[in-house]
């Protein structure tokens, strides 16, 4: 192997080291490095090689997508790190508390939805009219005919 095999880190790693110490599968590896979570170097028989901050990166997006935090944010919240080291326990404190409050207006949303979804199966009817959980005191009729989205944005 060529100068790119030391680095201050240490050995590169190759895909099939990544993926077996990340659980991941090499599939998975590239799927994060075409979206630019993660990014490797070409050997000269181009061959791609990590360096061992792919790991941590590797991590956080699977803590991240655990708790339902989507890719695309955190393609967003990675691009406010610095490139070519580990993320410091500073870097993941400043991405959690991004997603904390984000976390707990789902787990609201999601407690609210439980918490009327046995009432609105029970009766069966999944009206559109008069649903509770599609179209709460019908908003929807409000806005006229034809099909509409509605987001329940403040619920008490």
């Amino acid at each position: 192997m060529d100068a790119i095999s030391a680095t201050p880190f240490g050995r590169l790693l190759t895909v099939g080291e990544v993926a077996e110490r990340s659980g991941l599968t090499v599939s998975a590896l590239h799927f994060y490095e075409a979206k630019g979570l993660i990014s490797s170097i070409r050997t000269r028989g181009n061959q791609r090689r990590y360096g061992r901050d792919v790991l941590r990166r590797l991590g956080i997006i699977k803590v991240a997508q655990r708790v339902g935090i989507p890719l695309s944010e955190i393609q967003t919240a990675f691009a406010s790190l610095p490139q070519g080291r580990t993320p410091t326990v500073a870097d993941w404190q400043t991405l959690s508390a991004r997603w904390k409050n984000e976390l707990d207006d789902r787990i609201r949303r999601l407690s609210l939805l439980r918490d009327r979804l046995t009432g609105c199966i029970g009766c069966g009817c999944l009206s559109i009219e008069s649903c509770p959980l599609r179209n709460p005191c019908d908003r929807l009729g409000g806005e006229g005919p034809g099909a509409r989205l509605l987001e329940i944005e403040n619920e008490s």
